[in-house]
Parts: structure tokens; sequence; C-alpha cells
């Protein structure tokens, strides 16, 4: 396994990665000894493929992910009320994608697949994020990328909660769409975290670490020996990507989750 964190790669992307320009975030990254950063964007086509490459490259960084949740404050959904809305999430989605074939990256769908309390209710809506699922994934696997299904708990959407709900629909979005489990979400909504990871197992191509407070790991309660012995058991080879609030600072924040991390790595 390797260990990479969230970084924005368009300013304010996500609350959840540290408030500092692109190129001091992967220099952190780096000095701290992480393998990746993630990138978190808003309108991929505003970022230069050559350019993210050579910065990363630069500091002997890959790119794990892209994420895609900041279209959701643009109206973006693919299970908006507005037809036009769901067709521009999956066009942006679609321009994730192709920077992540240009990265070698997975494209996170998050929040951008909406919330069925936004109009359309949860049959119509769940409808609709898996026909917007299977085109983009149609789309993906013409240029090779995989997209990563992420449940999220109850109090950021009420579609797809648990990684159970969130395996069925990607196993009906195509071959190409795995999970994304995140442990924040999973301490919220899954009975046994170390349960689902092993029932999921054959689907979980990304993970997302943050401990119970949504700091870095260390600063909660999740036993995090656990929970990365059961990864390993599993099979799993992939990232731990940290997505924390950056508390009390970034250097602090990039710090405690590496030394928390890496000795599980190894053991």
């Amino acid at each position: 396994m390797k260990l990479s964190i969230v970084a924005n790669a368009t300013p304010k992307a996500t609350p959840l990665a540290a408030d500092i320009p692109l190129e001091e975030a992967v220099r952190l990254a780096a000095e701290v000894g992480f393998d990746g950063v993630e990138l978190a964007i808003g309108d991929p086509k505003g970022l230069d493929p050559t350019s993210v490459k050579r910065l990363l490259g630069a500091h002997g960084l890959e790119v794990p992910a892209l994420g895609t949740g900041a279209a959701y404050a643009e109206g973006l959904s693919l299970s908006h009320p507005e037809a036009a809305r769901r067709e521009g999430a999956v066009s942006r989605l679609k321009a994730h994608v192709d920077l992540a074939a240009e990265l070698g990256a997975y494209v996170i769908v998050g929040l951008i697949r909406g919330r069925a309390k936004d109009g359309l209710g949860p049959e119509r809506a769940t409808e609709c994020v898996v026909a917007g699922m299977r085109e983009v994934a149609r789309y993906a696997a013409g240029r090779g990328v995989k997209l990563l299904l992420e449940p999220l708990n109850r109090f950021e959407t009420d579609l797809l909660n648990t990684v159970g709900d969130a395996l069925a629909m990607a196993e009906a979005a195509g071959d190409n769409v795995g999970l994304l489990v995140d442990t924040f979400h999973m301490n919220i909504e899954e009975p046994s975290i170390t349960g689902s990871l092993r029932e999921a197992a054959r689907r979980i191509w990304h993970v997302h670490v943050a401990d119970s407070n949504r700091w870095a790991p260390g600063c909660g309660h999740l036993d995090f020996r656990e929970i990365v012995g059961t990864l390993r058991d599993s099979g799993y080879q992939g990232y731990l990507s940290a997505e924390i609030l950056h508390k009390p600072e970034a250097r602090a924040a990039y710090a405690r989750t590496r030394e928390h991390l890496a000795p599980l790595l190894i053991s």
C-alpha cells in the first residue's frame, strides 16, 4: 500500500484539503514522505495536464485519483431535477476522465451524484444516477480510465450511504466502476468497518482515511492498525489517501497522517 493526501488543484475545491496553492501542497507532501497527491478539482478544463505532470514528477509523486465533488456546489449532479444539470454533470465527469487519462488516475464519483431530496425522490434519483454512471463508465472505458463510486454518510447525501449500496450500484454501472471507501463515512454508516471491507474487497480500488473526527489518523478513536491489517489481508495494494481537516494546520496534519500510518504499512 501507498500513502497520498488530498490537495486542491483548483482553489477551494474541497475544504478537506489544505487551503494552500497546489505547488505548496505538492512540495509539502514530498517533504513529509507521501507517495502521491490526490487532486480535488472544480473544472478540469482549467488545468494543463502537462504542467500538473511536470509538477508532480519533479517531486516523484503520483496522482492516484481526481475528486469531483466541487461540481455539486455549482448545481451539477447526476440526480438533479433539471435534465440540463444532469447532462452538465455527465459532461463534467467526462472532462475529469480526459484529465485522468493523461495523469493515470481514477475518477471519483462522490457528491456529484446528488441527493434524492433535491427533488426527484429516491427511486427516480437512483435511476438517473445509474444512467449517468453507465454513460460516463462507457466513455471512461474507451479512455482506459476507471471510476470510483464513494458511499457517503447520511448527513451529506440520502443516496448510497453504505458500502453495500454502493457496491451494488458499482456492479450495475460497469466493469470499470469500483469503490472508494472512506473510514470517516464508514464509522457513521457501517455496523463493522472491517466487516464491510472484507465483504466488498473484490471491488475496493481506493481508500480515503480520516479519523472519527475528520482529523488526521491518530487524532480520534478509529483503530487504523485493524483497518490496515484487514485491507492487507484482503489483498488491497492501492492507496490510503488522507481526506482530512487540516487541524491544527497543514504541516502538522500532513506529518501526523504519515507518522501514524506509515509504520502500519510495514508491520
